[in-house]
């Protein structure tokens, strides 16, 4: 029979994550010291006292070794119980050692395999059969004329016999021990597959949110593409008597940008193509069609006008000297407002909300802050794009993204995003998860 893994400590408390081994050794000491008298007034010196401390370290060593405890235990009860019918005491099984035993199988079907527990059960009910039925002669028949005391069969006092209730008792630690074991391995194989279905859901996020901010970048390449095939074809008509080396190189730029917008074409009808009906993403309602161009912050006062409508009181507030931005860091500069605002909808109802924005020779740097919900907010049906899409964003454009709790009970999004858009040197974004600053914004 193989062995089975030590005994694990409890999770929590951790001050009493190791309370089962002392109540197992406490009992142990219990049950060998009630053998030990037991057996020793019964057997006497040295078989009766080793026989009830064998019972006794048993018990202690089922917590490591659960099966050669049974086999321990059991070979003592065996040795002790040959005599013991010529003695008067309770045989095979005295109070004793049946309790240690039941002990010990119910460790060892808690943490050993069904087959394992049945077959040591099997085992012991044949010792038992084998102690009390085959071993001896039978007891004088009950209606037998009886002139004195009972006798038992080697004619000394009479046992009394306890391989029934023993069975009984092992059979219901067994099946007990079993069950919960399978409890405890069902419970573990469903927390594995929760861990397993959460990490595909997060993976399945992430590739859903970088197909939307791909969706919604190529109408910004397309645009690019389409101006660079215009004016490779309009070059030669503004400069007099173009070479024909010229007028070559224009026509090859003007041809490569028109395959490759057709290239680009081909991606998004097959991003598009896993869900016609929302082309880009944003969700039932969103009232954006495949054809419209995408946002900029010139529409950042037609949102916040609408947020408003919603029923929250947002306020704007623009700092610094305006610089051309590149296409995508306007784009995803205005997608986080809009998220920010929507969780901020959805989650704080009644808020209030700050939308800042500093612009810095470096880049752009974006604030978004709501107060305390004045009520419970009502459960959300979004699926918690919302944060990840905003990571993917900046992670996108290499700048910086700091979401985190406020002291007042409020959230706050900020970002920085690098006005050209470029890569950091990993291509990776830094995301932390607290502020920096008096106010929790993040300095550029």
């Amino acid at each position: 029979m193989p062995a089975a893994a030590p005994l694990p400590p409890l999770s929590r408390p951790r001050r009493l994550n190791r309370l089962p081994h002392v109540l197992v050794c406490l009992i142990a000491l219990g049950l060998g010291l009630a053998a030990m008298d037991e057996l020793s007034g019964e057997l006497g010196f040295p078989l009766g006292t080793l026989s009830g401390f064998a019972v006794g370290v048993a018990v202690a060593f089922a917590l490591w070794r659960p099966v050669p405890a049974w086999w321990l235990s059991l070979g003592a009860t065996v040795v002790a119980g040959i005599p013991g019918p010529a003695l008067g005491a309770d045989w095979p099984w005295s109070s004793s050692t049946m309790t240690a035993q039941a002990v010990v199988l119910f460790l060892l079907a808690l943490r050993s395999p069904t087959r394992v527990a049945v077959g040591a059960l099997s085992l012991t009910a044949l010792a038992t059969y084998v102690l009390q039925d085959l071993a001896v002669r039978p007891a004088p028949s009950p209606t037998a004329p009886s002139f004195g005391p009972p006798v038992g069969p080697f004619g000394g006092p009479a046992y009394h016999p306890t391989g029934a209730l023993a069975l009984v008792v092992f059979a219901v630690v067994v099946l007990l021990g079993t069950a919960l074991r399978g409890r405890r391995e069902a419970r573990t194989q469903l927390v594995e597959q929760a861990s397993l279905t959460e990490e595909e859901r997060a993976r399945r996020t992430v590739l859903e949110e970088r197909s939307r901010i791909a969706r919604e970048l190529h109408d910004v390449v397309a645009h690019h593409m389409s101006v660079i095939s215009i004016q490779a074809q309009v070059a030669p008509h503004l400069v007099e008597n173009p070479t024909e080396e010229l007028k070559e190189n224009l026509e090859g730029i003007r041809q490569n940008a028109l395959e490759a917008l057709t290239e680009l074409r081909r991606v998004l009808g097959v991003l598009r193509s896993e869900n016609p009906e929302n082309p880009y993403g944003l969700g039932a309602g969103a009232g954006v069609a495949p054809d419209s161009p995408q946002p900029t912050l010139s529409r950042l006062d037609a949102l916040v006008e609408n947020t408003r409508a919603a029923g929250l009181d947002v306020t704007t507030e623009i700092k610094g000297e305006r610089l051309p931005l590149a296409p995508g860091v306007e784009l995803s500069a205005y997608r986080i407002i809009q998220e920010a605002l929507s969780n901020a909808l959805r989650h704080a109802p009644g808020s209030a909300v700050e939308v800042e924005l500093w612009h810095f020779p470096r880049g752009l740097q974006v604030r978004v802050v709501n107060s305390r919900p004045e009520r419970p907010a009502p459960p959300s049906p979004g699926a918690g794009h919302g944060l990840l899409g905003m990571r993917e964003r900046v992670a996108m454009l290499g700048g910086t993204l700091v979401t985190s709790e406020t002291s007042c009970g409020g959230f706050a999004v900020a970002a920085f995003l690098p006005g050209n858009g470029t890569l950091s040197t990993d291509g990776t974004a830094r995301t932390d998860d607290t502020f920096t600053g008096p106010r929790g914004e993040e300095t550029p």
